[in-house]
């Protein structure tokens, strides 16, 4: 999937309130720049990316079918 497609799914789904797809989203658009991009500016996006997931904590705990 390119991020264009991980968009579209995001948007046919309602996954906007889904914060782990757009976690995702942002993988692939940062992969999809890395050529394009500095070393240093790729790994300092990669840890704001890195340090949002980790703010989603467990969450979902308990809740697996509900939002999975």
């Amino acid at each position: 999937m390119n991020s264009e497609d991980i968009a579209k799914y995001i948007e046919h789904t309602d996954g906007i309130s889904k914060p782990w797809l757009l976690v995702q989203l942002r993988l692939k658009k940062l992969q999809e720049r890395r050529d394009r991009i500095s070393h240093q500016e790729y790994v300092q996006e990669l840890e704001d990316i890195h340090g949002d997931l980790m703010k989603l904590g467990e969450w979902w705990k308990g809740r697996e079918k509900e939002v999975f």
